[in-house]
């Protein structure tokens, strides 16, 4: 017996359909369309990876809710003409795309992006310059900035992050020079080494070698020669330098563990639109869990419907100029008690900031103590990176993961509540606060949020760094001098988790955490220029005494 009474929808498809740009540079395109009705609205993917589909989705759907689906490659890869180089062309490529798009008789003349990462990316960049008939974007998982997240943080280079992506463009460009007819062998053999051999590219100094990855990717030395937030990083046109132009509805997608969630949170304080925080790494969305942890069936579950709602909030602006007001504004999840709840805001209206202080002794709690604690750090043997918002090639290394394979290592100070008689939800902005000093001309401060269960099992819920002297913001360097105490925020981002009752709540500090982020020397040079022969030890000192009262910023939700 049938249960669906469904018409064949008839869709007509054009593989590599050119587009030229405006400086005569040909990009191509996979066209699905209805093949018969009136004309209808568009959904355009700007892909930078190559592939047809894979991040390009959601291609039925999106034709089953009645749009057009143009998947593009970006300049210079996959079937495209042109040089790629990360992020410089998308603004005046979408625009020109938006309005091809547009002028194509199937084209009702309304177009929307929809994206992942760069993907996302490339939408909200699309906005820039306005084109006629772009009307609303979906973007996950996506920076504000480029700067900021995939390759510095807080001052450091995101290394394992950074490097990882840089050599897999470099093995993209290895693949266009092929299809091309080129000898690709040079791209091949300078991005090979450091895609395939992770650790060999993080730990070689000076990092503007990296096994060759320059000859690879060129933006990589690009990176490198600018670890400030410069002119180099301003004139690509990122959403930051931007909101006042991206005047359409977006509709946001956040993940726990995701690199991009500071970028995302930015986005959607700056532009509105609904906003949805799950608890997934980068591009995991439809996994059940991250990392070590198990976030049960409704995590995945609710990507079905979220899907779902994307594409109706897309068709919402394309029907009636706006989205359906009554969607909740925002929608997380809630780890610990792994549930979704619908809130109003981000953050929440009724968090309560308060700070829980690192004591002498290691412990952690609502009241100061007097006091110092002490410990050393080796740049030529870093603190591991063991889980955290990770876009490492290795597979499963993001997400939360249990920290006891770091003990014993003495260049961790370790601040530990005592077990909770109650639950606590933690929901909002994390933010550490840092009163120390070294003996070195630079180092970094590292900060990590730890539940840790009764069994002793200790998964990483957030963590954060600055380096020294980016410690007053990134535009520019302001050195420190050594033994002298400075005031250091260190921001964590953003988490939704409740310690549950007879948890303990742990702050781990240390200066590196290798390879998420690079060594610092200690001597005043950068990774990117430094030798084995400058790396220097470095003695640190946290103070507890009431007028520097080290501490982490709970935002705490009354219940």
């Amino acid at each position: 017996m049938r249960k669906l009474d469904r018409a064949p929808l008839a869709v007509t498809a054009v593989h590599d359909q050119p587009i030229p740009m405006r400086d005569g540079t040909i990009l191509r395109a996979d066209v699905h369309r209805p093949a018969e009705g009136e004309p209808v609205p568009t959904l355009l993917v700007r892909n930078p990876y190559g592939e047809g589909l894979g991040r390009a989705m959601p291609v039925v759907p999106a034709l089953e809710a009645g749009f057009a689906v143009v998947i593009q490659h970006c300049r210079g890869r996959g079937t495209s003409d042109g040089m790629f180089e990360p992020w410089a062309d998308e603004p005046s490529d979408g625009a020109d795309t938006v309005r091809w798009v547009t002028a194509q008789p199937w084209s009702n003349e309304l177009v929307v992006g929809w994206g992942i990462s760069y993907v996302a990316g490339t939408a909200l960049q699309t906005a820039i310059e306005r084109p006629e008939g772009y009307v609303g974007i979906v973007a996950a998982q996506t920076p504000a900035d480029f700067y900021d997240d995939l390759t510095y943080i807080g001052g450091a280079l995101a290394l394992g992050s950074a490097q990882g992506w840089a050599a897999m463009q470099g093995l993209l460009g290895g693949q266009h020079a092929m299809l091309a007819g080129e000898d690709a062998g040079s791209l091949l053999g300078a991005a090979l080494p450091a895609m395939f051999d992770p650790d060999a590219a993080r730990s070689a100094l000076p990092l503007r070698d990296a096994l060759g990855l320059p000859g690879a990717s060129p933006f990589w030395a690009d990176w490198l020669d600018h670890p400030s937030r410069d002119e180099y990083w301003t004139k690509f046109g990122t959403p930051r330098d931007n909101y006042a132009a991206i005047d359409v509805p977006v509709y946001h997608v956040a993940s726990w563990y995701d690199l991009f969630l500071s970028g995302t949170l930015e986005n959607h304080a700056a532009l509105g639109g609904p906003l949805v925080i799950g608890p997934w790494t980068h591009g995991g969305l439809h996994a059940n869990g991250a990392g070590e942890a198990y976030f049960g069936p409704g995590s995945p579950a609710m990507i079905l419907q979220l899907e779902a709602d994307q594409l109706g909030f897309l068709r919402e602006v394309v029907t009636d100029g706006e989205p359906n007001p009554a969607r909740p504004p925002v929608k997380i999840f809630v780890m610990g008690e792994n549930v979704w709840r619908d809130e109003q805001e981000w953050p929440l209206a009724r968090t309560v900031f308060t700070p829980w202080y690192l004591r002498a002794g290691g412990s952690l709690g609502p009241a100061t103590s007097t006091g110092t604690s002490t410990f050393v750090s080796d740049p030529r043997d870093p603190v591991p990176t063991v889980g955290g918002s990770l876009l490492f090639p290795e597979f499963n290394t993001a997400g939360p993961h249990d920290q006891r394979v770091l003990d014993g290592r003495t260049d961790i100070l370790r601040f530990v509540s005592p077990p909770l008689d109650a639950d606590l939800e933690v929901t909002g902005p994390l933010t550490v606060v840092l009163y120390a000093a070294t003996d070195a001309a630079d180092t970094d401060w590292t900060a990590k949020l730890i539940d840790v269960h009764p069994d002793g099992t200790a998964l990483n819920v957030a963590d954060g760094i600055v380096r020294a002297r980016y410690r007053n913001g990134v535009d520019a360097p302001d050195p420190i001098t050594p033994g002298t105490p400075y005031e250091y925020r260190i921001d964590l981002v953003a988490t939704s988790q409740v310690f549950k009752a007879g948890h303990s709540i742990r702050v781990d500090v240390a200066s590196s955490n290798f390879p998420r982020f690079d060594r610092n020397p200690g001597n005043g040079k950068l990774s990117a220029e430094a030798t084995e022969a400058d790396l220097t030890m470095q003695h640190q000192t946290v103070f507890h005494d009431a007028e520097r009262a080290s501490h982490i910023l709970l935002p705490v939700i009354p219940r």
